[in-house]
């Protein structure tokens, strides 16, 4: 069985996190280490450790990932965000638990960093 992740102690409730939205397959909280004013991190339950892990059959949960990420956002108020997977440890992606970034609350400039 592989090592828990910290997003899978978060969603088994053996550590906490603020919480902002929860549903039977996603779970979405703030981040600690926020970029912006509002930072969310979407996290499917379904433990999977990065974009080159997803299948055929995974499709519908990661489009679910971004329906999420519009619902909360509308629901926060915000129409203007950003959304972000990180994807391996070279694009500093550090708990290997898929998780889009959703940003928002201050102008982003392009290219980011």
């Amino acid at each position: 069985m592989a090592e828990e992740t910290l997003f899978t102690k978060i969603i088994n409730r053996k550590i906490p996190a603020n919480i902002a939205y929860e549903d039977e397959k996603y779970i979405v909280i703030h981040d600690i280490n926020p970029q912006a004013p509002v930072h969310l991190l979407v996290i499917p339950k379904k433990p999977i450790p990065t974009l080159n892990d997803l299948t055929p059959a995974d499709a519908e949960l990661l489009g679910g990932t971004f329906l999420v990420a519009a619902k909360v956002m509308r629901e926060k108020g915000h129409k203007d965000y950003r959304t972000v997977f990180n994807c391996g440890a070279g694009a500093q992606q550090s708990v290997f638990h898929l998780h889009l970034h959703v940003l928002a609350g201050r102008k982003f400039t392009w290219p980011p960093g």
